[in-house]
């Protein structure tokens, strides 16, 4: 089921097409984040003042439109929200155009128009009227409290939405400052067809499917790569670095636990030792500390200030006791 972000109508004269709007595509690639290579943890974002350094909490920030280099006009959240225009949930055409007259430098965003609440025939009517006179609709609509000039256009069976860039955000060819050389450049004939010729060997029906982002495929394949070689960091905050230490130490817990319940049970004597059933029969005693080389607990005997036993637990159970 397509996800719809709009609903409204479409309109021109005393025609009212009820619509819904469904984006016509989405966005892939790949998202880097940033993280600290000491300590891998995730690196933020911060407001911060540029001239102090220090950084600013958000009821201390306030918006300004720079009127000349140096001083800006400070405008309130209210005046802001005032601006902007009144959602009227229609496509309003104001007027039709010949398709071809639109640069493609104007196209943005492309969103497809689907009937809704009955206006199947109308919808049909509108498609099919614009596909016999070669036309597009123009029209203001209203997404998300901003304001847009959008095109309204048949595609196939289908209508489509196109928002358009306002006429200021396009720049023009003279923008390029071409030599005359480039714009009234003197070709000949025979320069002309073999071009022609070149282009037409080349020329091929329209396959999008066959274009591939080559960058997003090889990042991807050497994540995978590093992933099965086991090349992989442990990413997280202070949080998070906690509550991998915590769960380290019932991992340990539970380890010790597990060694000592495959212990036949019995009476504990005055030096009984604690060992790993595998222990090769080293004590491992040092300093009263127990060494966990090679990955297992070593032998340690348990034993009190004086060198006598402490066995200071239940009759029939080992303890370890630090």
């Amino acid at each position: 089921m397509p996800r719809t972000i709009w609903k409204g109508a479409v309109s021109f004269g005393l025609v009212h097409i009820p619509v819904a709007l469904v984006p016509a595509t989405s966005r892939s690639g790949i998202d880097f984040d940033w993280l600290d290579k000491r300590s891998m943890d995730r690196v933020g974002y911060k407001r911060i003042n540029k001239t102090t350094g220090e950084e600013i909490d958000s009821e201390n920030i306030v918006k300004g439109v720079e009127y000349e280099k140096g001083h800006y006009v400070v405008l309130s959240d209210e005046e802001i929200k005032a601006a902007h225009p009144k959602a009227t949930q229609t496509v309003d055409i104001v007027s039709f155009v010949d398709a071809k007259d639109i640069s493609f430098l104007y196209i943005d965003t492309p969103y497809y128009l689907t009937p809704d609440r009955r206006g199947e025939k109308v919808y049909a009517l509108l498609r099919e009227t614009l596909i016999e006179t070669g036309k597009v609709g123009i029209a203001n609509v209203v997404l998300r409290n901003k304001q847009h000039l959008a095109v309204v256009m048949p595609l196939g069976k289908a209508l489509v939405m196109n928002t358009l860039r306002w006429a200021d955000e396009v720049r023009g060819v003279e923008y390029l400052e071409m030599k005359d050389e480039a714009l009234n450049a003197d070709l000949n004939k025979r320069e002309l067809d073999m071009a022609k010729r070149l282009v037409e060997d080349m020329t091929e029906d329209w396959d999008p499917t066959q274009f591939k982002d080559t960058f997003q495929d090889q990042i991807m394949e050497l994540v995978e790569t590093k992933a099965r070689e086991g090349r992989l960091e442990t990413v997280g905050g202070p949080e998070e670095a906690v509550d991998r230490r915590s769960a380290d130490v019932i991992d340990l817990t539970e380890l010790l636990k597990r060694s000592l319940a495959a212990k036949p049970k019995g009476k504990a004597g005055p030096s009984e030792e604690v060992a790993d059933p595998d222990e090769d029969g080293d004590d491992g005693e040092e300093n009263g500390k127990a060494s966990a080389s090679k990955g297992k607990p070593r032998t340690r005997k348990t034993t009190g200030k004086t060198g006598t036993s402490s066995p200071r637990k239940p009759a029939g159970k080992t303890r370890k006791t630090g």
